[in-house]
């Protein structure tokens, strides 16, 4: 789909100007964002799903996940009331659901919500899309072993 590439390449030029990652790259019908300060892999997602743009937290390890699981319940904060004073922090005001978390069929370990857009076509605004990207990314890099520090 071409204008789903166009669309992700709007939102890549937005997430590069921020330099809060490692890299950032269409691939096809998805773009993937590396994390940045982590030692394993780890990924920032955009893609369509049924009609809608999904943004995620994808890694293949375990432990990071099992980190950032600690540190919610640990804290104590919910993890969509954190996306959203990110959202805030970033100028939007979404109500966030409680994002999705399971192990995928690709033997990954995923956070995932969708963007409520108005327009639900996919020609929607990426720089909402974008700013949900952005905000995933405040919420999530001071959790777990996200931030790359050896906690205590």
């Amino acid at each position: 789909m071409k204008n789903v590439r166009e669309f992700l390449e709007s939102v890549a030029e937005i997430a590069r100007d921020r330099n809060v990652f490692t890299s950032v790259e269409v691939q096809g019908d998805l773009l993937r964002c590396r994390a940045r300060n982590v030692k394993e892999d780890a990924w920032y997602l955009v893609q369509s799903h049924d009609g809608h743009w999904t943004v995620s937290l994808s890694t293949p390890d375990r432990w990071l996940s099992e980190s950032i699981e600690t540190d919610l319940m640990h804290f104590g904060d919910p993890l969509e009331e954190l996306i959203e004073e990110e959202l805030v922090e970033l100028g939007s005001d979404f109500e966030v659901e409680a994002p999705k978390h399971f192990r995928s069929e690709q033997r990954e370990y995923v956070f995932i919500n969708t963007v409520p857009l108005h327009n639900e076509s996919l020609n929607g605004d990426a720089s909402i899309v974008a700013t949900w990207l952005l905000a995933y990314e405040a919420a999530f890099r001071n959790l777990g072993d996200m931030s790359g520090e050896e906690k205590d």
